[in-house]
């Protein structure tokens, strides 16, 4: 017999009003390097305690190669939502395998799921997550799973995802109450690893376009890192990984040295393993006065860049729905992606180009924006149109929240 709501006054508040949601993420604020595995449930988080909801975080709590410290395994106040951050059992096993051990987390799970009305599980194959799906079945907690583009096996650490799958993963997805996807392409992966169709809900990300307001003024970026008024700026901004396709865009990059000689590649971004490899091909390539590696950056100079960008590039060999395209489009900034990326089609002669990942091509791109500036300006004026059509935050919670009430509803329905 399904949980049902503890008094008819209790049920209408649930699904009427204040929900708690508890949020089971990778990462968290202030572990902004991580990217849009951060920032996007972390901004989620934040609309649904403006809409007058209770949110409690449990987070993996420190990495080896980020500078953010935060209290780990007691609750902290951050931003009007309880947070546990939890320390590994070993970082240096953590920074090896990339395997957090969150080893007090089943401790607090155990003793506080019953007090959350739905879990909202945004890293299903993390550690973290077993405890929480455990004692969620054993209390009847209904909870949802969103795995944010990270379905397939076939790109990095593709044996370590497996087993975890068969170990746990794969009951977590089709255990799920419902289960949300970015693309229609994931929720085939979905339906391909077993998950009901009826599971699952089609939901497009969307980026707070209230950061994007008051941008800094243009000429900010350029004239911190000593980039001239009249040189061309690509950009790519997000995690320097080998998944991210970063040699094709410098490979490609130094063909275009070749027909323009006043531009310019700023690679913004926190190394995640590739950084030195991609530092050797810029000097063996000679482009090395053409290319600026920022290290990361966030707030102000992170919008002064993509305002300072003449086009944002992000030539990845996977991707599904990307926070940094969409905002470059809610910069004004036209973008370049390969056809790996899923949001292709909503891109594609629209607000950029789509490209195969082909360095020829991906060149030839590049300097089709770079020196057109009909071109350009078309693009950037339905880039900003596009984020507030089709990706806005608000849209994108409200979807999210009636997943939420959907769950709740048929929770208390008799059996």
């Amino acid at each position: 017999m399904r949980r049902s709501a503890r008094n008819p006054i209790e049920r209408a508040l649930n699904l009427g009003g204040a929900v708690k949601i508890l949020k089971v993420v990778d990462y968290f604020k202030p572990f902004w390097e991580r990217g849009g595995t951060v920032r996007v449930p972390y901004e989620i988080a934040l609309n649904l305690i403006q809409r007058g909801h209770v949110v409690t975080v449990y987070a993996n709590g420190e990495r080896a190669d980020s500078p953010a410290r935060v209290i780990q395994n007691r609750p902290v106040f951050v931003d009007g939502m309880t947070v546990y951050y939890f320390k590994t059992l070993s970082k240096r096993f953590t920074a090896r395998t990339n395997i957090d051990l969150p080893y007090f987390a089943p401790f607090v799970v155990r003793k506080h799921l019953r007090e959350f009305d739905i879990v909202h599980i945004h890293t299903y194959r993390r550690v973290l997550a077993v405890p929480v799906w455990h004692y969620a079945r054993r209390f009847r907690i209904p909870y949802v799973v969103q795995a944010h583009g990270s379905l397939s096996t076939y790109f990095l650490k593709g044996g370590q995802k497996r087993l975890f799958d068969q170990l746990w993963g794969l009951k977590i997805l089709r255990e799920a109450s419902k289960v949300i996807a970015l693309t229609p392409e994931e929720a085939g992966q979905y339906r391909t690893m077993g998950v009901a169709a009826d599971r699952i809900e089609v939901i497009p990300a969307g980026v707070d376009l209230g950061a994007f307001e008051e941008l800094p003024p243009k000429g900010t970026f350029r004239s911190a890192y000593g980039i001239g008024g009249n040189e061309r700026m690509v950009l790519y901004l997000g995690r320097i990984h080998r998944i991210k396709g970063l040699d094709l865009l410098v490979s490609a990059f130094a063909g275009l040295c070749n027909e323009l000689k006043e531009v310019r590649l700023v690679i913004v971004g926190g190394d995640d393993g590739y950084l030195r490899t991609l530092e050797q091909m810029v000097k063996d390539l000679g482009i090395g006065d053409r290319v600026i590696f920022t290290g990361f950056l966030d707030g102000e100079i992170k919008l002064a860049a993509y305002v300072d960008a003449d086009v944002y590039v992000l030539p990845s060999l996977y991707e599904c729905f990307p926070t940094t395209v969409m905002e470059a489009c809610a910069a004004g900034t036209p973008v370049i992606v390969t056809d790996a990326c899923q949001m292709a089609p909503q891109i594609e002669n629209r607000v950029g180009l789509v490209v195969p990942g082909q360095a020829e091509r991906l060149q030839h791109a590049m300097k089709a924006i770079l020196t057109d500036g009909e071109m350009r300006a078309r693009m950037a004026r339905n880039a900003r149109a596009a984020v507030e059509e089709l990706w806005s935050m608000s849209r994108y919670v409200d979807r999210i929240e009636s997943v939420y009430r959907q769950v709740l509803e048929a929770r208390d329905l008799p059996r």
